[in-house]
Formats: structure tokens, C-alpha cells, sequence
């Protein structure tokens, strides 16, 4: 029996090591030359990215413990009982739409951002599993998308926040990678661009604090409080970050993942006030507070960077915490109230006008639950 078991746990570490080490899924890897550039960056110390301050996810063997038995507990409520509603999108309007900003959501954190006949896709994860592998993760929400990739209008370019596999997903680039002119990132995320296909003058990699413009754009590259990494070795090796993507049309804000800290007021200070803020809330814990906002502070982060309107991100497609799925948009709603904030929190799939951010779902989760 002892053999037998012995056995089993071999092929299983061989089978995982071949997985990690064959997929594609797992991405480039860091190159001499670019850590030498990174090395550079006030952000890069001993071969890895940091926090402003040194911050980090201060989780002890006890809290682990205390994770894997949320996650192996009751499940209360954690995904919709019923189908998320999705509002269908037209190619033919996507393709022809040369009117002033509107966004559109796809669940989670990605968005379809059109203005005056310029197309941005903001962390496009439209796969069906946030995983390197369909058993390593749960599925969408939805069965279906507002519009398959494939028809999706012409891309002027990509903004990508960090290379977890729910932002950064495989099977979409390699989707979209023939109709997209240009992909911003953060340092170090472009290697696995190029190691999916894309050119590299194709990618322009960015550090906290850059600027750049493109197709009538300033594009800035900004802080987030999170991390990063694809495998189980390269944790911290590419750089994490929000962004601030203006036009004549609007000045939009996007968090990607980040805990909450001062650098949202810094922001807000030096890029804002935003018309438009797309703030993480969701897939949060008390016991990772650090890297992912509760909802209160989702709300105060939103007064922070100046926001005229707030729009929570990152729930409504996946489960990768414990609280109910609804928890974060309910309780983040309360909070901006509570501090005079504007917040929309439209259906998947709806336009949102940032002249007049305003949503039509009204509160279309109590529907679902």
C-alpha cells in the first residue's frame, strides 16, 4: 500500500512538473537583460517587485490554515443561484460607434472603452476559467459573453494591470492579438506577450509614474498595492499597476487589483479628477486585506482619486473568495452613499456614457440570487 501510494505521488509531481514547465499558459520568463533594466526602478529589489513602503500580504502558517478551511467550509451564497443577466452586443454598432465616451463591461475587471472611433480593452479576460487549467478554477458566471472575441471590432490598444491569470488570460490574446495595434503594461508583463505571439514593437512596458501618448491618448502608468506572478517561482518578478487613460472625451481611472493605501490620494493629487473610476471590489479577506479593498474602502478610495463617479470592478464573473457574490456591490453601494459618492453598477453588457455615467440594470443582482 505504501508503494502504491508512493507511486501515485511521483507521477502526480512528474505530471506537475511537466504541466508547469510544457503549458503555455504559464507565460514568458524574465530575461537577463530585463532585470538588469528593472534593477533601474525604485520598485525592483533583489530580482522582485515591491510595494510603495515595503507592503505586504503579512499571512502566517494560522491564517493559511484559516483560508483553506473557508474555502473547504459551507459555501453560502458565494455564486449566483441563478443566470447573471448579460446584455447582448451588435458587432455591426461596436465596428461602427464614433461617438463620445461610453464603457462597457464584461465582468469582473475588463471593459470595452469607445470613444470618437478609438477602441481600448482594459484587462480583457474573456476566457471561461481564471486558471492555468479548467479543473485549477472555477467557471464564469455567465455561459456566454456580450460578444465573442471574434467579434470585436479592431483594437487601437490593450491596457493590462498585472499577469494573474483572472486579467491576463491566455486564450484571449491569442484571440485578439491579430486585431490589436498596441498592448501597454507594466515591466516584465510583456515576456509573456511575446511568448504567445505578439511583437515585440508591438509592446510598450511602463513603471509606476510613466507617461506616454498613443492615437490621441496620455496614457499613465500608476501604483496599485498587490502582486504578481503565474507559477510557483516567479512571484514579484513582473510589476503590477492602475492606470489613467485620458482623452478629450473623458479622464478614466482604472485600480486593477490593489489593497488600500495613500497612494490613491497621490493619484488624485497628480492625475485626477476623474470623470470615470473603475475600482476593484470583490474577491476579498480580511486575511488579505493588504493586497484586495473591502468595500468601505473601495468607496473612500473613489473620494481619494477624485472621482465625480465610481464603478465597482472585479466581481460578477468569478468566485476566488468566500463572501457572497453580491456582498461587494451591496455593501460598497452603502458606503458611497453614506459619503455623497456617485456610483453606477450597470449589467454586463450595458453602455455606460461618461458624460452621464448613469445605469439602467438598477439593482439587477437581487433578480439573480
Amino acid at each position: 500500500m505504501f508503494i502504491a501510494i508512493f507511486s501515485i505521488i511521483i507521477v502526480l509531481v512528474v505530471l506537475g512538473a511537466l504541466f508547469i514547465n510544457l503549458s503555455p499558459e504559464f507565460g514568458g520568463t524574465i530575461s537577463d537583460s530585463q532585470k538588469e533594466q528593472f534593477s533601474k526602478s525604485e520598485h525592483y529589489k533583489d530580482g522582485v517587485f515591491e510595494n510603495l513602503g515595503g507592503v505586504t500580504m503579512s499571512m502566517g502558517f494560522g491564517d493559511y490554515v484559516k483560508g483553506l478551511k473557508g474555502f473547504f467550509g459551507p459555501q453560502i451564497n458565494t455564486r449566483p443561484k441563478g443566470a447573471v443577466p448579460i446584455n447582448a452586443l451588435d458587432a455591426l454598432e461596436l465596428a461602427n460607434y464614433k461617438g463620445p465616451a461610453r464603457m462597457v463591461w464584461f465582468g469582473h475587471s475588463t471593459f470595452l472603452y469607445q470613444s470618437y472611433g478609438r477602441n481600448i480593452l482594459i484587462d480583457p479576460m474573456l476566457g471561461p476559467v481564471p486558471a492555468p487549467h479548467p479543473l485549477l478554477g472555477g467557471k464564469r458566471f455567465s455561459e456566454e459573453l456580450p460578444i465573442a472575441i471574434e467579434q470585436l471590432p479592431q483594437i487601437d490598444f490593450v491596457v493590462l494591470s498585472h499577469d494573474h491569470y483572472d486579467h491576463l488570460d491566455y486564450g484571449s490574446i491569442l484571440k485578439l492579438k491579430d486585431k490589436v495595434q498596441m498592448f501597454f503594461t507594466p515591466l516584465g508583463v510583456g515576456a509573456h506577450l511575446v511568448e504567445w505571439g505578439v511583437a515585440e514593437d508591438r509592446i510598450k512596458e511602463m513603471d509606476w509614474w510613466g507617461e506616454t501618448s498613443f492615437e490621441g491618448f496620455s496614457i499613465k502608468c500608476v501604483p496599485a498595492q498587490h502582486f504578481s506572478g503565474r507559477g510557483l517561482s516567479d512571484r514579484g518578478k513582473t510589476l503590477w499597476s492602475g492606470w489613467v487613460i485620458k482623452n478629450d472625451g473623458a479622464n478614466v481611472f482604472f485600480s486593477g487589483d490593489s489593497g488600500y493605501g495613500g497612494h490613491f490620494t497621490e493619484i488624485g493629487e497628480k492625475y485626477g479628477p476623474f470623470d470615470f473610476a473603475m475600482l476593484e471590489c470583490g474577491q476579498y479577506n480580511k486575511l488579505w486585506h493588504e493586497i484586495h479593498m473591502m468595500p468601505k474602502e473601495t468607496a473612500q478610495a473613489g473620494v481619494d482619486v477624485k472621482a465625480k463617479v465610481i464603478m465597482p470592478i472585479h466581481w460578477g464573473a468569478f468566485k476566488l473568495a468566500m463572501h457572497p457574490w453580491t456582498d461587494p456591490v451591496i455593501r460598497v453601494s452603502d458606503k458611497a452613499k453614506e459619503l455623497n459618492l456617485p456610483i453606477v453598477t450597470p449589467k454586463i453588457g450595458e453602455f455606460i456614457y461618461l458624460a452621464e455615467p448613469t445605469s439602467n440594470g438598477g439593482v439587477w443582482w437581487k433578480n439573480v440570487d
